[in-house]
């Protein structure tokens, strides 16, 4: 590697006896999109480094406008635009659709951990193909974040979800299956609005997700209960009176549903049922769903199984438990309630 090459000349100097090219920043962008396209990156992740990196870049022309080689980006400007982040920057800035003349000041610190594990994908790119001779972001560390206990839905919010969707409506009905089949099965917003009839098993209630639909990459199948299935046998049979298409969720006009209309619908639903102060989107509803298989007692290696996680770790975020879940655990389990419920003493 790189690293290897580097001699100590003398204390806080290091020399290279290789010579490395002088990339202007956005040659230096192009060289990793290219690269990471062809290790198979999906166009998705590929867009949002683009924009991500474009958020960092028209920071450092503001504030460090002699910048311009990718070389010359320091570990201490990543850091003073870290810092920038969490106390100056502005919400929705310069967004057309939203009002950020009155949002808060400073980003939240996940999505700060967002940007800065973008920052490092591509620096560790570049250092990687040995066009860079120093990463910035190797003494740069995320965030700390502390868990939010509030990222679930209550058994009560989902009773008032519910009932808010005008069942006699193709739009509300379709939106009730959906909201059923998330707290069905905890599948991924992307992974429902491109479900197809045919990744349906109606024999065995089983959902098969191909590495394509997936995050992972990973084929996987996702088991439905027969209440869910009926619904969506409902909607599909609707589908067929007005429209063409495998897809099982659509638009009015018959088109794709986006992932982006559908969280607002969740957000809109929620709102109509006075569910206050937590970002209702299709995530919350996975998480929803985890916590809740975990209450009713299925066991964490077939849920990590189901919910298509490949890493343990990542699934106990979903999973955390509020103080009510943790007081109505303990008063079940606990060895002294039990032994005097068979009154030994």
């Amino acid at each position: 590697m790189a690293l290897n090459r580097k001699k100590r000349k003398q204390v806080g100097e290091l020399v290279s006896s290789k010579k490395y090219p002088e990339l202007p920043l956005e040659e230096a962008l192009n060289i990793v999109i290219a690269g990471k396209k062809a290790e198979g990156l999906r166009d998705r992740t590929l867009i949002d480094y683009v924009k991500t990196w474009g958020y960092f870049t028209k920071w450092l022309e503001g504030n460090y406008p002699d910048v311009k080689l990718i070389s010359q980006v320091t570990t201490e400007m990543i850091r003073n635009y870290v810092n920038y982040l969490k106390y100056d920057a502005i919400r929705y800035s310069g967004h057309t659709l939203i009002n950020y003349e009155n949002q808060r000041v400073g980003l939240a610190d996940t999505t700060i951990n967002i940007r800065l594990r973008v920052y490092r994908a591509l620096f560790n790119y570049l250092e990687r193909e040995e066009l860079i001779e120093v990463n910035p972001m190797d003494k740069v560390k995320l965030l700390k974040q502390d868990i939010d206990l509030t990222n679930c839905l209550t058994d009560s919010d989902v009773k008032g979800i519910l009932q808010q969707p005008n069942q006699r409506d193709y739009v509300g009905f379709r939106d009730f299956v959906a909201i059923n089949l998330l707290l069905d099965s905890g599948i991924r917003i992307n992974e429902l609005v491109s479900l197809n009839s045919s990744d349906i098993d109606f024999s065995t209630r089983f959902i098969t997700l191909s590495s394509k639909q997936n995050k992972n990459r990973k084929t996987r199948i996702v088991p439905i209960s027969a209440y869910v299935m009926k619904l969506i046998l409902q909607l599909m049979t609707e589908n067929q009176k007005h429209f063409k298409t495998e897809r099982v969720f659509l638009s009015t006009y018959g088109e794709p549903l986006s992932a982006n209309h559908f969280n607002k619908r969740l957000k809109y639903h929620a709102e109509k049922a006075g569910v206050e102060k937590k970002k209702v989107t299709a995530h919350v509803y996975r998480h929803t769903w985890a916590k809740n298989m975990i209450l009713n007692g299925c066991d964490a290696f077939t849920l990590q199984k189901m919910g298509g996680w490949s890493d343990i770790r990542t699934m106990r975020r979903y999973i955390q438990m509020d103080v009510s879940d943790l007081r109505s655990r303990h008063d079940e389990f606990s060895p002294i309630n039990n032994i005097r419920k068979r009154k030994e003493f």
